[in-house]
């Protein structure tokens, strides 16, 4: 009896965002057809191949074969996180932890470094660099628990950047002239050697709040001001509007107007520096009180969501002034808006944002640290790092296919 006997050998990015490459043995009915040669024994393996994923093999030929697991040989990727000082996130909490848990899980190399630590040598960006080693949180009766000593940290090397595969910044705002420093040097990391997340140039371009005046049809009636008497009129007009700093995170210093306080006039002057400073005037949302949906996107694509509902007296829902936090899924308006924002994201390189929505409005456009992974990994038993850390991946590897690529 005779046959046909074709090796397959194949090369792609695994489901879990792995580089692989194995070979498959084909099996009809009893009879092994090919056997694959025993590979040899190598310090990192990956999860079996799977038959679903080999595109070599016609579907009819699907029906009647198997695919013999084999060991496949995993290409890491090398990940430097751009963070705040280490020992201040709160692993249970800070997505940024989250991130860096799953490259890991992922078996992928992280490295960790600060705003400050980065600079120019020879017109390439380097850092002070250092690996990590994380002890994943786990999740308890409905929380994330970690051990006290949840990292610990290799020897410290200045490095150039374009020695690691991808680059994430992740310092928390404000956006201020560190920050803005910081940008510039990774202005100088060769984006056809190394994928920077988010792109510097898109992070300068998108302050957190005049960037969604962009979608005026997705947003509730908006102006941003520094003239006292153009506030007091909108207010007045209005009944009750919201005051937020240009330049605030994290729900500070923003301010419930309402007309016929007294007191009004006194904390635009302070929120303006005297009429110095701009800031963002909207039309107040009574549906506030039901939740900020925060909802994160990657690539443009909305991949979860978390609904932050004020508690108390406290009008804000943000978590760190002590927002509840709820199971929230993405609605068919919510969907409208992500679309709509997906084109001019991805044209300025601002791959992994989260945006913030109140009764289907969408009042603010995060970029530069934003989190929520924990809280609906937790709600939605999900785990939105491996797949922002699998689409890394992918480009990195389209990266190293196409050496040119920008």
């Amino acid at each position: 009896m005779y046959f046909n006997l074709t090796l397959i050998i194949f090369t792609f990015v695994y489901e879990n965002g792995l580089l692989v490459t194995g070979y498959l043995s084909l099996v009809i009915g009893k009879h092994l057809l090919l056997q694959p040669p025993q590979p040899p024994r190598l310090p990192r393996l990956s999860s079996f191949c799977r038959r679903s994923q080999c595109a070599a093999l016609t579907p009819e030929l699907l029906d009647r074969c198997t695919l013999e697991p084999v060991p496949c040989l995993v290409i890491p990727v090398k990940f430097a996180f751009i963070i705040d000082p280490i020992h201040l996130l709160d692993p249970g909490h800070d997505t940024s932890v989250a991130l860096m848990e799953a490259a890991q899980a992922l078996g992928h190399e992280v490295w960790i470094t600060q705003a400050r630590d980065l600079g120019v040598v020879a017109q390439k960006a380097q850092a002070a660099l250092s690996p990590v080693k994380l002890t994943p949180v786990q999740l308890q009766e409905g929380r994330w628990v970690s051990v006290d000593r949840w990292y610990e940290l290799g020897d410290r090397a200045i490095l150039p950047l374009e020695s690691m595969d991808a680059v994430f910044m992740r310092t928390d705002p404000p956006v201020n002239v560190p920050y803005l420093y910081a940008t510039y040097i990774l202005d100088y990391v060769d984006p056809a050697k190394t994928l920077v997340v988010n792109n510097p140039g898109g992070l300068r371009s998108a302050n957190e709040k005049m960037y969604a005046l962009q979608f005026g049809d997705a947003m509730p009636e908006t102006l941003v001001t520094q003239d006292k008497r153009v506030v007091r009129e909108f207010v007045e007009t209005r009944g009750r509007a919201i005051l937020k700093p240009l330049g605030g995170k994290a729900g500070e210093g923003i301010l419930f107007l309402e007309a016929g306080d007294r007191n009004l006039n006194s904390m635009v002057e302070i929120s303006t520096r005297q009429g110095q400073l701009a800031v963002m005037v909207q039309q107040f949302l009574p549906e506030a009180k039901d939740g900020d949906k925060r909802i994160i996107l990657l690539d443009g694509e909305p991949i979860g969501a978390v609904n932050r509902v004020p508690t108390g007296d406290e009008f804000r829902g943000n978590m760190a002034v002590g927002g509840r936090v709820e199971r929230a899924e993405v609605t068919d308006r919510e969907r409208e808006i992500c679309a709509q924002l997906a084109p001019k994201l991805q044209h300025d390189g601002l791959y992994f944002v989260g945006i913030d929505v109140i009764g289907g409005y969408l009042t603010e456009v995060n970029v530069t640290s934003p989190t929520g992974v924990r809280e609906i990994d937790r709600l939605d038993n999900a785990n939105l790092g491996k797949q922002a850390i699998s689409w890394v991946t992918q480009r990195v590897e389209s990266l190293r296919q196409t050496p040119n690529a920008v």
